[in-house]
């Protein structure tokens, strides 16, 4: 009954229900004498002008804040039909007040939108989508996948109709095809004309609708979209069919509209499969978490609950039970197994799990259960990131798709003024004949694979690079790879483990080893370089000194003042000022080969540590396929520079650059860059962030810290080179396909159009011309998916 307490499934039907009571709209409960069946159906229609959507309750799910006052929310729409309805959808809500930036992926269907949300809202971003005839809803990969659904069922009842029709149209308008003069009474003729329009009527209606509608508005936009020749030519091919058949004058070519829209329906059903096949890779990522997990109630108490995963939160415990989808990030309390993180790694071999190891969520744990306290849920994850840069990889747009989009509108007010001096000719030469030479004309030259050419390409790249282990971040990443001449390698962290060891540590000024491991582990207490990790290692379990105004000073080392001392914990050049240069050279001399660090004050040098660390097992297999691919190769290291020369001697680089500041290493590639080359920078670290901006295109390692992956346009997940050379493979092949997807789209448009406009190509070739060109540029897309 009313008043009375209910539970709710989520915050987004609580907010639903709470618009709902405090809107005056309670009889809604009252009245309704069933569950509803869908949205549409369970809210009333004054709800959409109350903006539900408005709600921070509803948006929590799939709106984010990037920046204060502004939000960004992912929007799956309904309605795309080609490239053109994307561009339509950028432009009308790019000119809102307070959009930020707007941008859609064609192959997935998704918008990601920015606004500020003092200037405008959600509400009316949707309101401004449905104004121009499409849906946006909020995305949710069930609902994606339930609208790819509809999409092909849709598709395929009209693809039905038309071939019904078109099939039984062609049945009867060929007894007047193949009888002589005079063999057929009136009658019979008036009779298979009537059944001919008849079948013909819901071919145009039904079938063709899309293309009418999607026609209609473009034009109501003042724009002319893919869709403007074909309606253009399926209309009057019909409207001129009726004017025949009731004037009693001219012939009717009912069959042909039918067979003609049959053909762009088989080809437009096609393409609609191996686009959706195409996006689907990048897809397998919103699907792998469980939807339900095993949470402990007060661990270390065993009894557990099945509880919904987005119920989870920090510092909760679960247990994961072998075989099962790790449901968040979190940290091994109790058990000892393997995961299997091949499909966010790429990494193929199975990964040990023990007390105190980092699991990510949608890892699939192997060998036995395990107790694991979260970390991380939902935006939070390692697997949102994942998904997140994805996302922005397929929603940039490089130049060569920007000037393919802008040539393609250019070309449909060609192609239409080129339709109509054709049909002025041949009016004035056959006028019989003009009707449907102009309508050849208007289909066979629509320039849909001209604008498909290049995105479905770069799709198939970037979920098959995924699967690999390589996550491409920003569009021009594929681009530009294919390009880079030059490679520029960060030593620590990229062409090491970065796992570094604390090997010795030396005392020079008085103080006890305890006093200057404390000393030590106040300085780096809040850093998250792997040198700060390798001392809280080799201090533990000393305590940490209670060091203030630490500062991080990058590429050189931290300071900070204890008991109003000053301390520098860093490389010599750090701490240059306090130490003589004879005692730094004489210490670094006994640390080789290890690389030497010091802690120092004004009164001189406390102590000197000396730290290694391991080169990546399959480092020289990248530098040897990257110098039999002829590319440059060049080291940049904060290191010293024996230290430096030493891992490019064991690699066979001869370019090595040791004790590079950050500016340092951002000169040295605007020198490259001078040079002609188009430079590639692979790096991890927080000092390596201006260089990967600088860089043609920027490389991070996967383990690196957040900041360089941020920065990044590509990110090795597997924390392995093996995939950067695959990647390499992949994007040479993406160049190539494009390429040849241009050279095809053009080449078939310059023949097929004087060939139509000759008089050559009847209405049916062209549909299937149409579509067969738009489906060779889709199936030649795929093939970048297979390994050599």
């Amino acid at each position: 009954m009313l008043g009375q307490p209910r539970e709710m499934c989520c915050a987004g039907c609580e907010a639903v229900a709470h618009s709902i009571v405090d809107s005056g709209l309670s009889d809604y409960y009252r009245h309704r004498d069933s569950m509803p069946e869908s949205k549409r159906e369970a809210l009333p229609d004054q709800l959409l002008d109350l903006g539900l959507f408005d709600s921070p309750d509803f948006q929590a799910s799939f709106v984010r804040e990037p920046e204060p006052n502004q939000r960004e929310a992912m929007l799956l729409l309904e309605g795309i039909t080609c490239a053109a309805c994307v561009w339509l959808n950028e432009q009308h809500v790019a000119q809102l007040p307070g959009v930020v930036a707007v941008s859609i992926n064609y192959a997935t269907r998704r918008a990601r939108v920015r606004w500020d949300d003092r200037v405008l809202r959600l509400s009316q971003i949707l309101a401004a989508i449905q104004e121009i005839g499409y849906r946006a809803y909020p995305y949710d990969p069930g609902r994606e996948e339930a609208l790819a659904g509809k999409e092909r069922r849709t598709a395929l009842w009209r693809l039905f109709v038309a071939g019904f029709g078109a099939m039984q149209a062609m049945m009867y308008a060929l007894p007047e095809y193949v009888a002589a003069e005079g063999e057929m009474s009136a009658d019979m003729s008036s009779l298979l004309r009537w059944a001919s329009l008849v079948l013909t009527l819901p071919v145009v209606l039904f079938s063709a609708g899309p293309f009418f509608a999607q026609a209609w508005r473009d034009l109501r936009r003042f724009r002319l979209g893919m869709d403007v020749p074909v309606s253009l030519g399926v209309g009057a091919a019909f409207v001129a069919s009726l004017w025949s058949f009731f004037s009693g004058t001219g012939e009717v070519y009912f069959d042909s509209v039918a067979m003609f829209v049959f053909f762009l329906l088989c080809g437009r059903f096609l393409e609609m499969l191996a686009r959706q096949k195409a996006a689907r890779g990048a897809e397998e990522l919103a699907k792998i978490l469980p939807v339900v997990a095993e949470r402990l109630s007060a661990w270390p108490d065993p009894r557990s609950e099945q509880v919904d995963v987005s119920r989870l939160a920090v510092g909760d415990v679960v247990r994961i039970k072998p075989g099962t989808v790790v449901p968040a990030d979190g940290l091994v309390l109790e058990g000892e197994s393997t995961a299997d993180e091949s499909l966010l790694t790429g990494e193929s071999v199975p990964v040990g799990k023990s007390p105190g190891a980092q699991v990510i969520g949608g890892s699939v744990n192997g060998l036995a259960p395990l107790l694991v306290r979260v970390t991380g849920v939902g935006d939070s994850t390692r697997l949102a990131g994942i998904r997140r840069l994805m996302d922005r990889a397929q929603e940039e747009r490089p130049r060569v798709a920007r000037l393919a989009d802008r040539f393609a509108s250019r070309f449909v007010a060609l192609v239409l003024l080129a339709a109509g001096v054709t049909g002025a000719i041949w009016w004035s030469i056959e006028p019989a004949r003009a009707l449907w030479v102009c309508v050849s004309v208007l289909v066979v030259s629509c320039p849909c694979a001209l604008s498909l050419a290049t995105p479905v390409a770069l799709t198939v790249a970037t979920s098959a690079l995924a699967r690999r282990g390589v996550l491409v971040t920003r569009g021009h990443a594929l681009e530009s790879l294919a390009r880079a001449d030059y490679f520029v390698f960060d030593k620590t962290g990229t062409l090491t483990t970065g796992a570094m060891q604390v090997e010795s540590m030396n005392l020079h000024g008085g103080l006890a080893m305890a006093e200057i491991q404390s000393l030590v582990l106040g300085l780096e207490v809040a850093s998250e370089h792997r040198v700060a990790e390798a001392f809280r290692r080799a201090c533990w379990p000393v305590g940490a000194a209670h060091v203030e105004r630490v500062a991080v000073h990058v590429g050189e080392g931290v300071s900070g003042r204890f008991e109003g001392r000053e301390l520098r914990l860093g490389n010599a050049g750090f701490v240059g000022g306090w130490v003589s240069e004879e005692t730094l050279a004489a210490v670094s001399a006994r640390e080789l080969p290890l690389t030497p660090l010091f802690l120092a004050s004004p009164e001189g040098l406390l102590a000197s540590f000396g730290l290694s660390d391991e080169l990546r097992k399959d480092a020289g297999e990248l530098v040897g396929s990257m110098r039999a691919r002829a590319l440059g190769l060049g080291i940049l290291s904060g290191d010293t520079q024996e230290v430096a020369d030493r891992v490019g001697e064991r690699l066979g680089v001869k370019e090595v650059w040791g004790g590079q500041m950050p500016e340092d290493k951002l000169a040295k590639v605007q020198a490259l860059q001078l040079a002609g080359h188009c430079v590639a920078m692979i790096g991890d670290g927080i000092n390596d962030g201006p260089v990967l901006a600088r860089a043609d295109v920027s490389i991070a390692m996967g383990e690196g810290t957040e900041l360089a992956r941020n920065q990044a346009d590509v990110v090795l997940l597997g924390g392995r080179f093996m995939p950067l050379i695959e990647g390499l493979e992949t994007t040479a092949k993406c160049s190539r396909v494009i390429r040849q997807n241009l050279v095809w789209a053009l080449s078939y448009n310059l023949v097929a159009m004087p060939a139509a406009m000759a008089g050559w190509v009847t209405p049916w070739m062209a549909g299937i011309g149409m579509s067969v060109s738009s489906l060779v540029v889709i199936l030649n897309a795929l093939r970048i998916q297979r390994r050599n």
